[in-house]
């Protein structure tokens, strides 16, 4: 443990040491996370998991993140200011998810301070934070959780201290609360007029004790969201709503087929004499477009001549892919004299794109640069940018702005790369957007898998557990946050030992299976794929649950019989027991519908969805303008346990959320591939989730714990409730299904092409030929 210096002992369960810094106003950090902040950091923990044989019990990609991020937590501040506020620069991205309120909550309680005081913004690109600047796998929380309170509690510490040489009392008798300090007499001063007082000339180390989770007035209570009035109101500043001068407008025309480049260009000059057109470029993704508005772009997009080379999915299609998985699946191994149930399940390309399209600013000079996006891994943007500007990487200022909607997404900056690189060409500052069907184009997708799953089992005991999960090259790319472990997610071989250490870290095992083997094998890096929404934990978890569901079937148990009986856990057996009341599971319902049961852990959380579905003709069959129909989820209960909830109103709102990816990987949503190029182009004809998608039943329940820790939330529900409504539509048609989403067949006859064959080029995109 950490070692008290004022006191000359260990640091307590609660205590924990931080810095004053030299600062004109009090400044406090943490040194870092606590000791028990992982699995991993705790000998006899690790110990007593080693029998399950699950990698998760000791350590998983949350515990891996959160020490990598340990070391560096000293170099984020908590500043309370001679205004009264507390501002703190947040070194994660806030993408609706709702990290700025909780992280204010955290910092409100230790400081006593109305939360409305409190003014979270989003750090910088800071190089010097390494590993602890990227926003995934549900980390923020988990990892910041210690560090903010600690920071925050060293700040009260101080404000204290000056509190009582000014107000002339000990600091055993004064009280700071609403940001207001007060002695016995009557006295008091507001924390603004002590900021100064309370600051050091130089930096110190000192302890404090983090208030006890029996005194918590703010944390654990629901909040709205800080921004929820900036939002709705249309006062909350994207990155296309900053003013940055002279940044005009900008798009790229880009290639018909998956990265594509340009071969020639016929009409340069004849476009860039268009209205409002101040310059036309080619770039190495394109032909990019500046003009003083967006429709000007687009006109002068739509115009240019493009004759294009092929790009790296040139030809493939569903069908050619799907051939390349089969020829690059792992063996299962020997079948066992054990009687056994198998399945193999299919996995389309689904969308990556957020809501607010991808943008960035860019202002980039000779000798500088400067940059504005909605950036998850801020640190290899800005040393990547800066490579490719050939700039030293302390001239690339690198500005991270709320983002609406990620999924993943923001995981990557090839918008920010395209607005440096066609800024550096014309010299001068632009505000580029993809055009939406660009980025379901061109942009990210979740990549096309195949899971097959072998059980073994003797009467109701589970002898062993195989999953084979084949899948198209997911791009890590980012890395942990920082361009070394980038690097090394892109070079061959390392691409593939970082993937396999993802995989394996990220996927946990709940059930007693005996002796478990699961493998990843990925192919084909053609295409622009991403970390979206667990990277590999829905479909993995599907095929499992589904392939219990099969197994009860065979040792004649219900599918809540058999996870009740092989869940290992006794936090998951109280999720399922949970929503298995709530739901009422197990009543009489009419032919043709049914209900469904799944569980799902991950990052020290656990979850379970019950499902009911409606698959009857009158249902399925109904008309949706230029929708797809077929069965409708109606019911979803969902109960989940993270630990420690910082705030219950923005948990429930992520699950809702994860809630509905689920259905939508489930029944609808997905890309179509055909002659390299994807058949969707926006909302219209990607089927996401719709109003009539959305089940009228849908109740939420936060598990009770006297934890004194959160666990991971963000992503929970996309996996569960994904696999609660495959198990449910399986037990309404009485047939499982092997294919995602349930949908898939039939949209690629009803989705009409918006890409003919090329040549010509998509109409309604900006690509063109």
């Amino acid at each position: 443990m950490a070692e008290d210096h004022r006191m000359g002992g260990p640091v307590g369960r609660r205590r924990f040491l931080g810095y004053v810094l030299a600062a004109p106003t009090l400044a406090a950090a943490a040194q870092l996370a606590p000791p028990s902040s992982a699995a991993a950091a705790s000998p006899s923990s690790a110990a007593a998991a080693l029998p399950t044989q699950d990698i998760t019990d000791v350590v998983d990609l949350n515990d891996l993140m959160t020490l990598a991020a340990a070391p560096t937590s000293g170099l984020i501040t908590v500043v309370v200011n001679t205004d009264g506020t507390v501002s703190f620069a947040l070194p994660r991205a806030e993408v609706g998810q709702g990290i700025t309120t909780s992280t204010a909550m955290l910092i409100a309680e230790e400081l006593s301070v109305p939360l409305d005081k409190v003014r979270v913004t989003l750090a910088d690109a800071r190089p010097e934070l390494l590993f602890n600047q990227l926003t995934g796998g549900s980390n923020t929380t988990f990892a910041t959780y210690t560090p903010i309170r600690t920071a925050a509690a060293i700040a009260r510490h101080r404000l204290l201290d000056a509190a009582a040489a000014h107000l002339g009392s000990p600091v055993g008798e004064l009280t700071l609360t609403a940001g207001t300090v007060k002695n016995r007499s009557g006295g008091s001063v507001p924390i603004g007029t002590l900021a100064e007082k309370a600051a050091s000339s130089r930096t110190k180390a000192v302890t404090v004790e983090l208030a006890p989770r029996t005194k918590f007035t703010v944390i654990g209570e629901p909040h709205g969201r800080t921004d929820a009035l900036a939002a709705v109101t249309g006062r909350k500043k994207f990155a296309m709503d900053l003013d940055v001068p002279d940044a005009k407008p900008t798009m790229v025309c880009r290639a018909p087929t998956i990265n594509g480049t340009v071969g020639a260009v016929a009409n340069l000059d004849d476009v860039r004499r268009m209205p409002g057109v101040t310059d036309v470029v080619v770039i190495s993704t394109g032909v990019a477009v500046r003009a003083d508005t967006f429709g000007q772009c687009i006109d002068a997009v739509r115009a240019l001549r493009v004759t294009w080379k092929p790009g790296t999915a040139a030809g493939k299609s569903d069908e050619s892919v799907l051939r390349e998985l089969a020829g690059a699946e792992l063996p299962l191994g020997p079948k066992p004299p054990a009687p056994t149930v198998e399945g193999k399940f299919t996995f389309y390309f689904r969308g990556n794109s957020a809501l607010e399209p991808n943008c960035a600013v860019a202002d980039v000079r000779p000798d500088r640069a400067e940059i504005w996006a909605s950036l998850k891994s801020p640190i290899v943007a800005q040393q990547t940018i800066a490579a490719k500007l050939r700039l030293p990487v302390g001239k690339v200022a690198v500005h991270v702005v709320e983002g609406g909607g990620s999924f993943g997404r923001k995981l990557f900056f090839d918008a920010a790369l395209e607005a440096a690189e066609v800024s550096q060409k014309i010299g001068k500052p632009v505000k580029l957007m993809w055009h939406r069907a660009d980025d379901a184009r061109q942009g990210r997708a979740h990549p096309m898998a195949t899971s097959r799953v072998r059980i073994a089992y003797a009467g109701d005991a589970v002898l062993s557990y195989t999953q084979r999960h084949t899948s198209v090259s997911t791009d890590l790319g980012h890395g942990l946050g920082e361009i070394i472990t980038s690097l090394a997610a892109k070079i061959p071989v390392g691409d593939k030992a970082f993937s396999e250490v993802f995989f394996l870290l990220s996927q946990t095992m709940p059930y007693r299976v005996g002796a478990e083997s699961r493998l990843l094998s990925e192919v084909d890096k053609g295409f622009n794929t991403g970390s979206m929404r667990n990277v590999y934990s829905p479909d993995v978890t599907c095929a499992r649950e589904l392939m219990l569901d099969q197994l009860g079937t065979k040792i004649g148990k219900d599918p809540l019989q058999v996870r009740r009986q092989l869940l290992r856990d006794g936090r998951a057996r109280a999720v399922l027991d949970t929503v298995a009341e709530a739901g009422n599971w197990g009543r009489a319902m009419p032919a043709g519908t049914a209900q469904g049961i799944a569980v799902h852990t991950e990052y020290k959380s656990v979850s379970a969805a019950l499902v009911e579905i409606d698959n009857r003709p009158a249902t399925v069959n109904r008309p949706i303008r230029e929708g797809v129909t077929g069965p409708r989820v109606t019911k979803v209960v969902f109960a989940v346990d993270v630990g420690l909830t910082v705030n219950p109103r923005g948990l429930e709102a992520q699950m809702m959320g994860g809630i509905m990816d689920g259905i939508a990987q489930a029944l609808t949503a997905s890309l179509h591939l055909r002659d390299g190029y994807f058949l969707e182009a926006s909302w219209d004809n990607y089927f996401y989730t719709r109003q009539w998608n959305v089940p009228p039943d849908l109740k939420i329940i936060i598990m009770p714990d006297t934890s004194d820790r959160p666990g991971g939330a963000g992503e929970l529900a996309v996996a569960a409730s994904m696999a609660a409504v495959a198990g449910a539509y399986g037990r309404a048609t009485g047939t499982m299904p092997t294919s995602f989403p349930i949908n898939h067949a039939t949209l690629s006859f009803e989705v009409k092409p918006t890409v003919p064959p090329i040549p010509p080029s998509p109409t309604d995109g900006l690509s063109n030929a």
